[in-house]
């Protein structure tokens, strides 16, 4: 059965026109074209308006005649043609919009072509291309690089090309030559005539017209291929932006500027020393009990969204959701100066939250929620793990110690235990003292279960 859809497709090749096969469902890419379409109209309509006016001065410079003003209102129509162009440009194809670029390209080729009405003077119509009018068309194909397609880019190229040979040669039809001009030119370059032929008053000079059509076509492909690739940075740049934004949604900040600034930048597995943090909702299956799912999902959103803000706000590392808790992580993936610090003032802020949410949720009448907080600084193994789907992992007793320091809240009938590893990093990374411990009782010989040695521990 014969494919009736080729010669369908065959045409949408060659209709430049058509806009860039992007995916417009996806919102930041779509935004992201929207906004350079949005910039680049505004800054082609007030190119072209600066362009305007700098014209209408020059032609008053090179014909300070009153028949100038034919051509300024010419310009004039052109500078308000732009602001309906303005008005009716979207992203993706516009049937409007691209009627307005023709009508522009259309009032250029006939106020070029068409003798002025005002000027009193008589010359054959073919003396209207000896003033070089066309390179005016390179003001629009530029403005048009600043808002449209690479199609369309090339469309204003080629429609240009069509209506400027077709104007001369219906010009070159139509026009009554005036012979005794081209007997004088001719009578006083005798012997010279390549001299003849370029100053003849009625010649149309086909060979002049044609170079300008192909050169004007060149550039504009040029130009249409230069903006093509940049439409195509444009599109990665929104692609990626979404990818960082997908990132951000399961790793912290810290981890998703490594990802993007390094090809492999978690694969070595490495010990480093950092600080560890767990925090979990106390008497959360308690409080979860007879409750509505619901409810006990927003409580937890809630309570995640806090205790991540403040991970986040000291450079620390979301390294898992627990359920009613969660685990992080300070010098990872990249040890810091101040990691057990950020840590502590982490927790801190943490425990000023929970009390600050609590407030609210007392005000309008609902339980309040209390949290331990264990932490512990010592080396662990990081890297990652995995074959396909890859996960960042901290590996290592550090982990574990941490975890209990926060079940051992519960029997301290403490918000705060911090291991005297922290304790001492602390100190010494901020010379000796620290207000953030100030608060803490010392605890020796407390014992963890799973823990071998009983641990010296602090509590607050």
């Amino acid at each position: 059965m014969a494919d009736i859809t080729a010669p369908a497709r065959r045409r949408e090749r060659f209709f430049f026109t058509q806009p860039d096969e992007f995916d417009l469902e996806n919102r930041f890419t779509e935004a992201a074209l929207e906004r350079h379409k949005r910039e680049g109209l505004e800054l082609a309509v007030r190119a072209r308006w600066v362009a305007m006016v700098v014209i209408a001065v020059l032609l008053v410079f090179v014909n300070p005649q009153w028949e100038v003003l034919y051509y300024h209102g010419i310009l004039g129509l052109i500078a308000l043609n732009g602001w309906f162009i303005r008005r009716a440009g979207r992203v993706g194809q516009s049937r409007t919009e691209l009627f307005l670029i023709f009508v522009d390209l259309l009032i250029m080729t006939l106020g070029m072509i068409v003798p002025n009405p005002f000027s009193e003077d008589v010359r054959p119509l073919a003396m209207q291309y000896r003033f070089d009018n066309f390179q005016y068309f390179f003001v629009i194909l530029a403005a048009g690089t600043l808002a449209y397609s690479w199609r369309t880019v090339i469309a204003i190229g080629t429609w240009t090309g069509v209506m400027w040979t077709l104007g001369w040669v219906a010009a070159w039809w139509l026009a009554t030559p005036i012979p005794e001009l081209t007997q004088r030119a001719a009578t006083a370059f005798f012997g010279y005539p390549d001299v003849i032929e370029f100053l003849d008053p009625n010649s149309f000079m086909p060979e002049l017209r044609v170079q300008e059509v192909v050169v004007f076509l060149i550039v504009a492909v040029t130009l249409g291929v230069s903006v093509r690739r940049f439409n195509r940075l444009l599109m990665n740049n929104a692609g990626l932006e979404r990818e960082r934004a997908n990132l951000s949604r399961y790793f912290s900040p810290n981890v998703v500027d490594a990802l993007s600034q390094n090809d492999e930048p978690l694969k070595q597995v490495r010990q480093e020393d950092i600080a560890v943090l767990f925090i979990d909702i106390v008497g959360f299956t308690r409080f979860a009990a007879g409750r509505d799912p619901y409810e006990v999902i927003e409580v937890l959103r809630g309570f995640h969204a806090r205790m991540e803000a403040q991970v986040f706000r000291h450079h620390g590392t979301l390294d898992k959701y627990l359920g009613d808790g969660l685990m992080a992580t300070f010098g990872t993936p990249v040890a810091g100066e101040r990691d057990a610090t950020n840590a502590l003032a982490c927790a801190r802020e943490m425990v000023v939250e929970i009390e600050k949410w609590n407030r609210e949720r007392k005000h309008a009448g609902e339980t309040e929620i209390h949290a331990g907080i264990g932490l512990h600084f010592g080396p662990a193994v990081l890297g990652d793990i995995g074959a396909n789907r890859l996960e960042f992992a901290v590996i290592g007793n550090t982990v574990n110690v941490a975890a209990k320091l926060e079940a051992q809240t519960r029997l301290c009938a403490a918000k705060i235990v911090i291991s005297d590893e922290l304790h001492d990093q602390v100190l010494e990374e901020n010379g000796g003292a620290s207000r953030l411990l100030e608060g803490f009782s010392k605890r020796e010989n407390e014992s963890l279960p799973g823990i071998g040695d009983p641990m010296t521990v602090w509590t607050l």
